[in-house]
């Protein structure tokens, strides 16, 4: 994979911001964006213990897919405060996905503002994510293909994205979210997986306090260096043919996938992780 870094400023403007990085969809890590939060000195994972504890929280870890599984069903729950205590006694794969921070823990909102960076922001979904070291995120891109603002606290992670032009040589499933689920892209194997060798995309870190602009439709890998959180803020595609892409997904491929699944069962999973290797290597000519 040819992955260059993603860029790094200590500051932004909105009118930069628009320039250098939503118009040509680019994207960019502002380390000093939220310094003046209150969030970026209270949150960390004890403080979140401390404040949503009881909270029961839907864990999420690295098996594959299955036919009888629904669209993001959790694969445990466990209250906010023994999952902390799990992340800080020892590595773990549960990670928390998508967990609404305004609907579950208003008081959480009094730590934050909603940035201008000259998109609207959809207010109602402020969302978080949790994971303990060396847990990972598979290669995916978002139903919605929403630009997103990704907000990181405590610790690091690592990330690696590719646009939706690098479709053709990431493996990518048939009518899906995803790529193969056994392709590590921290290490990837080449031999296995030839045409990640034509991939094209970004790589870069996120520390505590950063914030990370991922464009529209990107596909991202993320992968807990140290067990840390972070929140995203996200804003509607204004790309015409992205906007029309989510639309399909929500509203269309969700619900023919589902169908599917039920209809044909787990055969209908396998036949879509075939589908996928077969598709790329047609297309790049590898037997």
């Amino acid at each position: 994979m040819e992955l260059k870094s993603i860029d790094r400023v200590k500051h932004l403007t909105k009118a930069q911001f628009l320039k250098h990085y939503f118009k040509p969809q680019k994207p960019v890590i502002i380390e000093r964006f939220i310094e003046d939060w209150p969030a970026y000195k209270k949150w960390d994972l004890d403080y979140m213990a401390e404040v949503a504890g009881d909270k029961t929280v839907p864990l999420y870890d690295d098996r594959p897919v299955r036919h009888d599984e629904g669209f993001n069903q959790a694969h445990a729950k466990m209250k906010l405060k023994d999952y902390v205590a799990l992340l800080k006694k020892e590595p773990t794969r549960y990670r928390i996905f998508l967990w609404n921070i305004l609907k579950e823990v208003p008081q959480l909102q009094k730590d934050y503002s909603y940035p201008d960076f000259g998109l609207k922001l959809m207010k109602g979904l402020p969302m978080l994510f949790f994971g303990g070291e060396d847990s990972h995120t598979f290669m995916h891109y978002d139903i919605d293909l929403a630009n997103i603002f990704h907000f990181h606290f405590q610790g690091q992670k690592e990330i690696i994205l590719f646009d939706q032009n690098q479709n053709d040589y990431i493996y990518k499933i048939p009518h899906s979210l995803i790529v193969r689920e056994d392709i590590d892209f921290s290490n990837p194997d080449y031999e296995k997986w030839p045409a990640l060798k034509k991939a094209k995309g970004f790589k870069g870190h996120l520390n505590h306090g950063e914030v990370l602009y991922m464009p529209e439709g990107y596909w991202h890998y993320m992968k807990y260096i140290t067990p840390g959180f972070s929140m995203s803020l996200r804003a509607i595609p204004r790309n015409p043919k992205n906007l029309s892409k989510a639309l399909y997904n929500i509203f269309v491929m969700r619900h023919f996938d589902n169908l599917m699944r039920r209809w044909k069962g787990q055969a209908w999973i396998d036949e879509k992780n075939e589908r996928a290797i077969a598709r790329t290597h047609a297309k790049l000519g590898v037997s």
